[in-house]
């Protein structure tokens, strides 16, 4: 009887190793993520950086060529929209490789080719140390943002309140509160949601300075429409000519009498579903803050029942658009409202951001989405 040889395995010892490093290498250049979801990310970021150098391209003057030169002055513009983005010495370098990668392709000289793939290289290094240094010290501000808004709802007699924000950037101009003004006492409960216009740091900003202010009056024990109006001056005085306003909604809610007095400051209207399936709006008040310094707010006043569901939101949740560009609109928006469960304020938010979320999927943002949810029980 003969012996089986006994099978080497030396030799695809290499092989699996070369397999196992080019496995880990895959992982962490992709943090573990499925192809589909890569896709999906690239289509997004794509979609979104069509949209930044679109802004730049004057489509009325393109549309008005014939079809067949319309291709050719889109790239044109989409390429100056690129370069002009730029520093001046980054576009003499851009310029420089593009016409190194022109002349190689005339002369077949891969020596053009190298040294314009080594210019193309430093340049996209260059930016990606911009956009490194940017998206840490906006991480930064992140951070100290959250620090002002509320972490977790102060708890409420007879209510419970849940709130979600997703800024459009790192950094967001919506704003969101819940507190009592007199920590001791707990007669007053002010509920806020307020977007300032504009994105990003610059909104941040005027956000910062309007949770200060609004924090500071309102531990003076100011009526609610005097706490607004003064809120307004000091937008007056730090809008830029009414270039920089913020809209908002401001409530003050007595969980003993169960009364909410607001004021709606050119905002978004609250929608209030009552137990029963009726829809009710909070629109009283006046313009945005920061637009006129002599405005005078008008107030108004409703109960809250048991099973009411009272939904602050900002416009970024009715804009939110889907890959097609189509916004999910007010209908959606009342039409999930209207069909809430009798479930509690966080299991409310989870099903209207649900709601958005499936509308819009992978689809990157133009603006920051921010709602609120106060639950009567």
């Amino acid at each position: 009887m003969s012996i089986p040889p006994i099978p080497d395995v030396s030799s695809s010892r290499p092989r699996l190793h070369w397999m196992d490093r080019a496995r880990a290498f895959w992982q962490r250049v992709s943090e573990g993520r499925q192809i589909d979801d890569l896709w999906s990310q690239f289509t997004a970021d794509a979609r979104a950086s069509y949209g930044f150098y679109g802004r730049d391209v004057d489509w009325e003057e393109i549309h008005k060529l014939p079809f067949w030169r319309q291709p050719l002055h889109v790239a044109r513009q989409f390429f100056w929209a690129l370069l002009m983005k730029m520093t001046p010495a980054r576009r003499v370098l851009l310029l420089v490789a593009m016409v190194m990668l022109v002349f190689a392709g005339f002369k077949s000289d891969t020596n053009f080719e190298a040294f314009a793939a080594v210019l193309l290289l430093l340049l996209l290094s260059l930016e990606l140390a911009d956009k490194v240094t940017m998206k840490r010290d906006l991480e930064i501000a992140r951070e100290i943002q959250t620090w002002l808004v509320p972490s977790r709802a102060p708890e409420v007699i007879g209510a419970d309140i849940a709130f979600a924000t997703r800024p459009q950037n790192s950094v967001a101009g919506d704003y969101y509160d819940a507190f009592y003004p007199n920590a001791e006492e707990r007669e007053r409960l002010l509920v806020v949601i307020a977007d300032v216009a504009g994105k990003s740091v610059p909104a941040a900003l005027l956000m910062a300075t309007l949770q200060a202010s609004l924090r500071t009056i309102a531990g003076e024990n100011a009526a609610l429409a005097d706490l607004v109006a003064r809120l307004n001056r000091y937008a007056c005085a730090h809008s830029l000519n009414g270039l920089r306003f913020t809209t908002a909604v401001l409530g003050e809610y007595n969980p003993v009498s169960r009364r909410l007095v607001y004021v709606n400051a050119g905002h978004n209207a609250p929608i209030l579903r009552r137990g029963n399936g009726a829809v009710e709006t909070l629109e009283v008040g006046g313009l945005p803050l920061g637009i006129q310094s002599g405005e005078t707010y008008e107030t108004a006043s409703l109960e809250l029942k048991p099973g009411d569901a009272l939904i602050f939101f900002t416009d970024g949740v009715v804009e939110a658009f889907n890959e097609e560009g189509k916004e999910f609109g007010n209908e959606r928006w009342l039409s999930a409202i209207r069909n809430l469960p009798d479930w509690n304020a966080q299991e409310t938010l989870n099903f209207l951001m649900k709601k958005v979320d499936d509308y819009v999927g992978a689809t990157r943002q133009s603006d920051d989405i921010t709602c609120l949810v106060f639950r009567s029980r």
